[in-house]
Protein backbone atom coordinates (compact mmCIF):
# COMPACT_ATOMS: atom_id res chain seq x y z
CA UNK A 1 0.00 0.00 0.00
CA UNK A 2 2.81 2.40 0.85
CA UNK A 3 4.11 2.08 -2.70
CA UNK A 4 0.39 2.20 -4.53
CA UNK A 5 -0.10 5.68 -2.00
CA UNK A 6 3.13 7.41 -2.95
CA UNK A 7 2.09 7.91 -6.56
CA UNK A 8 -1.29 9.57 -5.31
CA UNK A 9 0.74 11.66 -2.65
CA UNK A 10 2.80 13.14 -4.63
CA UNK A 11 0.39 13.97 -7.70
CA UNK A 12 -1.60 15.86 -4.67
CA UNK A 13 -4.81 16.70 -7.12
CA UNK A 14 -6.71 14.48 -8.99
CA UNK A 15 -9.09 16.10 -11.60
CA UNK A 16 -12.51 14.59 -11.28
CA UNK A 17 -13.19 14.80 -15.31
CA UNK A 18 -16.93 14.35 -16.78
CA UNK A 19 -17.15 15.86 -20.45
CA UNK A 20 -20.05 15.05 -22.67
CA UNK A 21 -17.75 13.99 -25.30
CA UNK A 22 -14.34 12.21 -25.73
CA UNK A 23 -12.70 15.05 -27.45
CA UNK A 24 -14.14 17.58 -25.13
CA UNK A 25 -12.71 15.09 -22.19
CA UNK A 26 -9.27 14.94 -23.77
CA UNK A 27 -8.85 18.88 -24.77
CA UNK A 28 -10.03 19.49 -20.76
CA UNK A 29 -7.22 17.44 -19.55
CA UNK A 30 -4.73 19.13 -21.96
CA UNK A 31 -5.72 22.34 -20.39
CA UNK A 32 -5.29 21.06 -16.74
CA UNK A 33 -2.25 19.36 -17.68
CA UNK A 34 -0.72 22.61 -18.82
CA UNK A 35 -1.85 24.15 -15.89
CA UNK A 36 0.20 22.11 -13.50
CA UNK A 37 -2.91 19.85 -12.42
CA UNK A 38 -1.24 16.39 -13.45
CA UNK A 39 -3.89 14.11 -11.68
CA UNK A 40 -6.52 13.33 -14.15
CA UNK A 41 -10.02 10.67 -13.19
CA UNK A 42 -11.81 10.21 -16.37
CA UNK A 43 -15.08 9.35 -15.21
CA UNK A 44 -17.20 6.67 -16.90
CA UNK A 45 -19.78 9.25 -17.14
CA UNK A 46 -17.72 10.67 -20.54
CA UNK A 47 -18.42 8.63 -23.61
CA UNK A 48 -15.33 6.35 -24.25
CA UNK A 49 -13.59 6.50 -21.11
CA UNK A 50 -11.14 3.70 -21.76
CA UNK A 51 -10.04 5.22 -24.82
CA UNK A 52 -9.68 8.66 -23.15
CA UNK A 53 -7.38 7.08 -20.87
CA UNK A 54 -5.28 5.26 -23.48
CA UNK A 55 -4.95 8.32 -25.44
CA UNK A 56 -3.41 10.45 -22.39
CA UNK A 57 -1.36 7.74 -21.43
CA UNK A 58 0.04 7.95 -25.01
CA UNK A 59 0.76 11.18 -24.71
CA UNK A 60 1.98 12.08 -21.36
CA UNK A 61 3.30 9.15 -19.92
CA UNK A 62 4.30 8.83 -16.36
CA UNK A 63 4.61 13.01 -16.82
CA UNK A 64 0.89 12.32 -15.34
CA UNK A 65 -1.34 10.02 -13.31
CA UNK A 66 -4.34 8.82 -15.44
CA UNK A 67 -7.10 6.79 -13.98
CA UNK A 68 -10.63 5.74 -14.07
CA UNK A 69 -13.39 7.30 -12.09
CA UNK A 70 -17.21 6.84 -11.09
CA UNK A 71 -16.17 2.74 -11.62
CA UNK A 72 -20.13 1.33 -10.74
CA UNK A 73 -19.34 -2.22 -12.75
CA UNK A 74 -16.49 -5.04 -12.56
CA UNK A 75 -16.99 -4.55 -16.71
CA UNK A 76 -15.49 -0.82 -15.75
CA UNK A 77 -12.79 -1.87 -13.82
CA UNK A 78 -11.79 -4.30 -16.02
CA UNK A 79 -11.73 -1.76 -19.58
CA UNK A 80 -10.06 0.93 -17.03
CA UNK A 81 -7.42 -1.38 -16.50
CA UNK A 82 -6.85 -2.49 -19.60
CA UNK A 83 -6.68 1.17 -21.00
CA UNK A 84 -3.31 1.47 -18.84
CA UNK A 85 -5.50 3.45 -15.93
CA UNK A 86 -3.21 3.75 -13.10
CA UNK A 87 -6.29 4.18 -10.49
CA UNK A 88 -9.85 3.31 -10.35
CA UNK A 89 -12.10 5.38 -8.03
CA UNK A 90 -15.94 4.07 -6.95
CA UNK A 91 -18.46 6.89 -5.58
CA UNK A 92 -19.33 3.84 -3.12
CA UNK A 93 -18.11 0.91 -1.76
CA UNK A 94 -19.49 -2.36 -2.84
CA UNK A 95 -18.12 -5.60 -1.75
CA UNK A 96 -18.08 -7.79 -5.30
CA UNK A 97 -17.03 -4.59 -6.95
CA UNK A 98 -14.63 -3.39 -4.80
CA UNK A 99 -12.99 -7.36 -4.82
CA UNK A 100 -12.92 -7.02 -8.81
CA UNK A 101 -10.88 -3.44 -8.88
CA UNK A 102 -8.70 -4.88 -6.43
CA UNK A 103 -7.66 -7.80 -9.12
CA UNK A 104 -6.95 -5.90 -11.58
CA UNK A 105 -3.90 -4.16 -9.44
CA UNK A 106 -4.39 -0.94 -9.29
CA UNK A 107 -4.38 1.30 -6.70
CA UNK A 108 -8.34 1.23 -5.87
CA UNK A 109 -10.05 4.53 -4.14
CA UNK A 110 -13.35 4.00 -3.13
CA UNK A 111 -16.16 6.41 -1.55
CA UNK A 112 -17.64 6.64 1.91
CA UNK A 113 -19.10 9.01 4.16
CA UNK A 114 -20.18 7.55 7.58
CA UNK A 115 -17.37 5.84 9.86
CA UNK A 116 -19.03 2.53 9.28
CA UNK A 117 -18.54 3.08 5.41
CA UNK A 118 -15.26 3.89 6.22
CA UNK A 119 -14.44 0.71 8.01
CA UNK A 120 -16.27 -1.23 5.26
CA UNK A 121 -13.33 0.35 2.77
CA UNK A 122 -10.42 -0.27 5.06
CA UNK A 123 -11.87 -3.82 6.00
CA UNK A 124 -12.16 -4.88 1.93
CA UNK A 125 -8.10 -3.35 1.96
CA UNK A 126 -8.48 -0.41 -0.62
CA UNK A 127 -5.84 1.59 -1.13
CA UNK A 128 -7.17 4.67 -0.45
CA UNK A 129 -10.92 6.14 1.21
CA UNK A 130 -12.60 8.85 -1.12
CA UNK A 131 -14.76 11.01 1.53
CA UNK A 132 -17.54 11.94 -0.81
CA UNK A 133 -19.44 13.82 -0.73
CA UNK A 134 -16.76 15.47 1.24
CA UNK A 135 -18.64 19.10 0.71
CA UNK A 136 -21.56 17.84 3.39
CA UNK A 137 -19.09 18.61 6.55
CA UNK A 138 -15.85 19.94 5.19
CA UNK A 139 -12.15 19.73 6.43
CA UNK A 140 -13.40 19.72 10.23
CA UNK A 141 -15.52 16.44 8.96
CA UNK A 142 -12.49 15.15 7.34
CA UNK A 143 -10.72 16.00 10.93
CA UNK A 144 -13.13 14.27 12.95
CA UNK A 145 -12.50 10.65 11.13
CA UNK A 146 -8.80 11.23 11.71
CA UNK A 147 -9.97 9.87 15.65
CA UNK A 148 -10.94 7.08 15.18
CA UNK A 149 -8.93 6.22 11.76
CA UNK A 150 -5.68 8.39 12.83
CA UNK A 151 -3.88 6.46 9.97
CA UNK A 152 -6.24 5.61 7.09
CA UNK A 153 -5.74 7.10 3.83
CA UNK A 154 -8.72 9.55 2.98
CA UNK A 155 -9.07 11.44 0.22
CA UNK A 156 -11.93 14.12 0.32
CA UNK A 157 -13.83 14.84 -3.01
CA UNK A 158 -16.72 17.44 -3.42
CA UNK A 159 -16.29 21.10 -2.50
CA UNK A 160 -12.43 21.16 -3.03
CA UNK A 161 -11.20 24.53 -4.00
CA UNK A 162 -7.85 26.43 -4.15
CA UNK A 163 -8.51 28.62 -1.29
CA UNK A 164 -9.50 25.80 1.12
CA UNK A 165 -7.27 23.38 -0.49
CA UNK A 166 -4.84 23.84 2.43
CA UNK A 167 -7.03 23.05 5.07
CA UNK A 168 -7.69 19.59 3.61
CA UNK A 169 -4.28 18.74 3.84
CA UNK A 170 -4.23 19.94 7.34
CA UNK A 171 -6.15 17.60 8.68
CA UNK A 172 -4.56 14.79 7.06
CA UNK A 173 -5.69 14.34 3.45
CA UNK A 174 -3.58 12.28 1.50
CA UNK A 175 -4.64 13.93 -1.86
CA UNK A 176 -7.65 16.06 -2.97
CA UNK A 177 -10.52 15.22 -5.56
CA UNK A 178 -11.25 18.38 -7.55
CA UNK A 179 -14.26 18.24 -9.48
CA UNK A 180 -16.47 21.79 -10.65
CA UNK A 181 -13.86 23.63 -9.40
CA UNK A 182 -11.72 22.56 -11.64
CA UNK A 183 -13.11 20.70 -14.68
CA UNK A 184 -15.67 23.10 -14.98
CA UNK A 185 -18.80 22.01 -17.01
CA UNK A 186 -19.37 25.31 -18.20
CA UNK A 187 -15.75 25.91 -19.35
CA UNK A 188 -15.97 22.81 -20.78
CA UNK A 189 -19.73 23.25 -22.80
CA UNK A 190 -17.65 26.31 -23.76
CA UNK A 191 -14.20 24.74 -24.93
CA UNK A 192 -13.22 27.85 -22.75
CA UNK A 193 -9.82 25.73 -22.34
CA UNK A 194 -7.92 29.00 -21.02
CA UNK A 195 -10.17 29.41 -18.38
CA UNK A 196 -9.62 25.66 -17.64
CA UNK A 197 -6.23 26.12 -17.54
CA UNK A 198 -6.42 29.00 -15.08
CA UNK A 199 -7.91 27.27 -12.74
CA UNK A 200 -5.97 24.36 -13.02
CA UNK A 201 -2.91 26.72 -12.19
CA UNK A 202 -4.70 28.11 -8.67
CA UNK A 203 -4.81 24.79 -7.94
CA UNK A 204 -0.62 24.01 -8.89
CA UNK A 205 0.01 26.94 -7.04
CA UNK A 206 -2.10 26.50 -3.56
CA UNK A 207 -0.81 22.79 -3.53
CA UNK A 208 2.88 24.37 -4.03
CA UNK A 209 1.65 26.60 -1.02
CA UNK A 210 0.75 23.69 0.85
CA UNK A 211 4.24 21.86 0.31
CA UNK A 212 6.41 24.66 0.72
Amino acid sequence: MTDRLARARATGILAVLRAPSAALALETAEAIIRGGVTGIEVTFSTPDAPAVIRELIARHGDAAYIGAGTVTTAVQATAAAAAGAEFLVSPGTLPDLTRAMIDTGRTVMTGALTPTEVMRALELGVDVVKIFPASLGGPSYLGSLRGPFPDAPLMPTGGVTPDNLAAWFAVGAVAAGAGGDLANSASIAASDWGDIEQRSTRFAAALAVVRA
